[in-house]
């Protein structure tokens, strides 16, 4: 989804990027092998980029694929990255390859995600924690900002939720100033605006320790607390806009008894 408006200038537009990653003119162009007063007149619109130097600025910017795209299209140029469907033949090694990913994981939990948190793979570890969540948040397209912060997903299973949540919501705002999605947007206000739990958890077993590394998801499953840290993926160098927005998490057990649950219940 394209985040722009077709009547904005690239000028404008290059030069909101490039406040927003706080990069003077002069910074800019050493990075692009340009002068500050050609990036000052692309800027101004008196100088109209080729489609080479919006790339080329665009890279230096990080700029997201899908907005790189957008900024060519504004630019009077054809989008210069593809947006393959996943389910298309020409990413049948990718999507094997994540599939094998995701199974050679097992019984751990892992996932992957769009641009927009939309679950578009998941594993059976993943699977075994979703047991408690409510049938109507099973629906495609699942998303899994919904699937974690909703009232009747894990939610209220998350022994942490205060600060678990805290941390998702940054880790999405972020990435809404990375991106400007608008969809994200929505999905965001819609999560943001889930009622906390006064309290959360029922089991009897105390909270795992704090690790000093990574805070961890505390979340009761069958009697038991388990613990987990979060690690995220994603591809070097994507030259496609479905592939650049795709996320493999993966749900690492924080302690010996959170992996030996997990075994138990995949034995």
């Amino acid at each position: 989804m394209t985040t722009v408006a077709i009547d904005t200038g690239v000028g404008p537009l290059l030069r909101s990027w490039r406040e927003q990653r706080r990069i003077s003119q002069l910074e800019l162009a050493l990075r692009a092998d340009s002068s500050a007063r050609h990036i000052s007149f692309i800027e101004t619109g008196r100088s109209r980029p080729s489609e080479e130097m919006i790339l080329r600025l665009a890279e230096h910017l990080e700029v997201p694929v899908r907005e790189r795209n957008a900024l060519l299209v504004v630019a009077g140029y054809a989008p210069h990255y593809a947006q393959t469907a996943l389910d298309d033949p020409a990413l049948d090694a990718l999507r094997e390859g994540v599939e094998r990913l995701l199974q050679a994981y097992d019984p751990y939990p892992a996932i992957v995600v769009d641009g927009t948190y939309n679950v578009v793979a998941a594993n059976r570890g993943m699977a075994l924690l979703m047991d408690k969540v409510a049938e109507h948040l099973l629906v495609p397209p699942l998303n899994a900002m919904r699937l974690t912060l909703h009232p009747d997903g894990l939610a209220p299973h998350i022994r942490n939720l205060r600060e678990w949540r805290a941390d998702l919501l940054a880790q999405m705002e972020r990435q809404i100033a990375l991106a400007r999605s608008a969809e994200l947007r929505e999905v965001y206000e819609e999560v943001a605006a889930y009622p906390v739990p006064e309290s959360t958890g029922s089991c009897g077993a105390g909270p795992a320790p704090s690790l000093p590394f990574a805070l961890p998801l505390l979340i009761e499953h069958d009697g038991a607390v388990l613990s987990f840290v979060c690690s995220i993926a994603t591809f070097n160098t994507p030259m496609d806009v479905t592939v650049a927005e795709l996320a493999i998490e993966t749900f690492l057990p924080a302690d010996r008894a959170t992996a030996d649950h997990l075994r138990s219940l995949t034995s």
